[in-house]
């Protein structure tokens, strides 16, 4: 039996926004957001590309990045894509 995987995401919107999330299937819910149905938050700032995703086996913890990421001001945010050696600058013009 396979087992299911849950995800922590991390988008980067066309206003240059970074937005966090969880799903257990990563481009469907990318899918989603860029058809303005993922979240109120993304709706407004599209298109929106995927950054950054990692998988985890249990869903709090997955949920528990999330939630981690999303309280943390835009320099602690800049610095975690910095360390998963994530670039993101200049690709904000979608």
């Amino acid at each position: 039996m396979e087992s299911k995987c849950y995800y922590f995401y991390v988008l980067l919107c066309a206003d240059g926004t970074f937005y966090g999330g969880f799903t257990d299937d990563v481009e469907a819910r990318l899918a989603t957001h860029n058809a303005g149905k993922g979240a109120k938050y993304t709706a407004s700032r599209l298109p929106v590309r995927l950054l950054y995703h990692e998988a985890f086996s249990e869903k709090h913890e997955a949920l528990s990045a999330e939630w981690h990421f999303k309280h943390q001001s835009r320099h602690q945010k800049e610095q975690f894509l910095t360390a998963h050696h994530v670039k993101w600058q200049g690709l904000s013009k979608l």
